[in-house]
């Protein structure tokens, strides 16, 4: 058939094999909200962000309905949320958040990647001033907002930077105006393609494509692990 559908064949596959870790990732994070709170999105805030992210990412509807579904069953394990800080070579520097039904087995897991690959786990707390806490939105401009009047709008709620680029617009504010912001765009009509909390680093580093090589393993390891959600790093 040739290399052209080889090419596609094995583009497919990799595309297939980050959605199966990426499903599971995302449907803990939609049950965890349906569990602290209501089931209904339109009731539930964190539930409605996180079905907008799952949605974002081409998660079928059948596995949110499933999600949502699990935070009522009786032997749905509860979830908790941790955040582990740590260091690997080349002045790397990691907060890695996570989610999940053994603290003892991530705590393990995590410590086993980083010291495996040269790294090593930090105090918690050694990285907080390292790293600002910010609320991302991402959105589709109407044709009937101006673009002023919207930038207008949302510093009253909080926002701090906005950029746009083919009728795509990205805001950034603090994590606390999170929901102030996603509020400001709902009261409006706009539709939210994608909002998560990000970790920015302050004084970001720069490596060479060398070291990156050696990097993009280790977080390829940890993304790999089940509970790990999210690796922020000081990476520029």
């Amino acid at each position: 058939m040739g290399r052209a559908f080889e090419y596609r064949k094995a583009s497919k596959m990799k595309r297939w094999g980050a959605m199966s870790k990426l499903f599971p990732k995302l449907g803990k994070i939609i049950t965890m909200a349906a569990k602290e709170g209501s089931s209904n999105p339109d009731m539930n805030s964190k539930l409605r962000t996180a079905i907008l992210n799952a949605k974002a990412e081409n998660m079928p509807k059948d596995n949110i309905e499933a999600a949502i579904k699990r935070a009522s069953a009786k032997d749905t394990a509860s979830m908790l949320e941790v955040n582990f800080e740590g260091k690997i070579p080349h002045g790397v520097q990691l907060f890695i958040e996570c989610m999940t039904d053994n603290n003892t087995r991530t705590v393990s897991n995590v410590k086993n990647i980083l010291t495996k690959n040269g790294g090593e786990m930090l105090t918690k707390g050694s990285l907080e001033f390292m790293f600002d806490r910010k609320a991302l939105i991402e959105f589709k401009l109407k044709d009937n907002i101006d673009s002023e009047e919207l930038e207008l709008e949302l510093i009253d709620a909080g926002l701090e930077e906005i950029e746009s680029e083919d009728g795509v617009v990205l805001v950034t504010a603090d994590y606390k105006s999170f929901g102030k912001l996603n509020e400001a765009l709902e009261g409006m009509g706009i539709e939210i393609i994608k909002a998560n909390l990000e970790r920015m680093p302050n004084v970001p580093i720069s490596i060479s494509s060398v070291e990156q090589e050696d990097i993009n393993k280790i977080l390829e390891k940890l993304s790999d692990d089940d509970d790990v959600q999210k690796v922020f790093t000081n990476l520029a």
